[in-house]
């Protein structure tokens, strides 16, 4: 149907992913989990990655529960060799959400290059590579695609104790931007996502501290933490035909935290 000024209506249907492939790593809980449920229910099959086997299984159970099609892959994403060789192995795929990730605080003088290597190995190296062996899947079916990396509001702004982290992300906004460009001319889409503090398991711990909940608030003008399904929300969004005019850039889902 259309309007008098020439737009299709039900431009909701544009939101849908029925028929599609999705990969999200690290989808055993929290946000990663959250996106894996929102794509599901927008009518994607979804393959569900993380390391750990009884939290990988126990949430493709709730999927399936609810009625969606979700498929479990234990794998950890820094293990490159089996973590591409299970993306060259799918028969299809059409979505790509690198959401696994981490964060060890620590001051500056404190990193110690285990710690470095460890979460650079996580952030950047298994999101790159990843989205290397996808890029080349999407290429080989001839799949129009979506690549969407988790990345942070610490990948645009910084804050004392997180310089390992605060790299890492900008690495991963650099990164969206460059395969964007390359990936353009097979119509593979590639786009961030920068969240807020999100409270979530991983996360609890910091906020059991007062003082550092109090100062996160303050610094969110709408006042409050992201939710896993905010983000979610943002990644469902990104993969779908509502955002097809949209590469290399990032959605920041922050309250405004980068705003002032």
């Amino acid at each position: 149907m259309i309007d008098k000024g020439g737009f299709e209506l039900k431009r909701d249907d544009r939101l849908r992913l029925d028929g599609r492939v999705a990969v999200v790593t690290g989808a055993s809980q929290g946000i990663g989990f959250a996106c894996a449920r929102r794509l599901a229910a927008n009518g994607c099959k979804i393959i569900l990655i993380g390391r750990t086997v009884d939290t990988l299984e126990q949430a493709q159970r709730v999927l399936c529960s609810e009625g969606f099609q979700a498929t479990a892959a234990v794998c950890n994403v820094c293990d490159l060799d089996a973590f591409v060789s299970l993306i060259s192995r799918l028969d299809r795929l059409d979505i790509l959400v690198n959401n696994a990730g981490g964060n060890h605080p620590a001051p500056f003088l404190d990193v110690t290059r285990e710690d470095f290597d460890q979460l650079v190995d996580l952030n950047v190296r298994s999101v790159f590579f990843g989205s290397q062996a996808a890029l080349r899947k999407m290429v080989q079916l001839g799949a129009k695609g979506s690549i969407i990396n988790m990345s942070s509001q610490m990948g645009h702004v910084a804050l004392p104790g997180r310089t390992v982290y605060c790299l890492s992300k900008h690495a991963v906004e650099g990164l969206t931007k460059a395969l964007a460009l390359e990936a353009a001319p097979f119509g593979v889409r590639v786009n961030s996502v920068a969240p807020t503090f999100v409270r979530t398991q991983m996360t609890e711990g910091y906020f059991a501290d007062g003082e550092f909940a109090e100062f996160v608030h303050s610094r969110i003008p709408l006042g409050r933490c992201a939710t896993p399904e905010d983000v979610a929300d943002a990644v469902s969004f990104l993969a779908s035909d509502a955002a097809s005019s949209v590469t290399g850039t990032s959605l920041r889902v922050d309250g405004g935290w980068t705003a002032q």
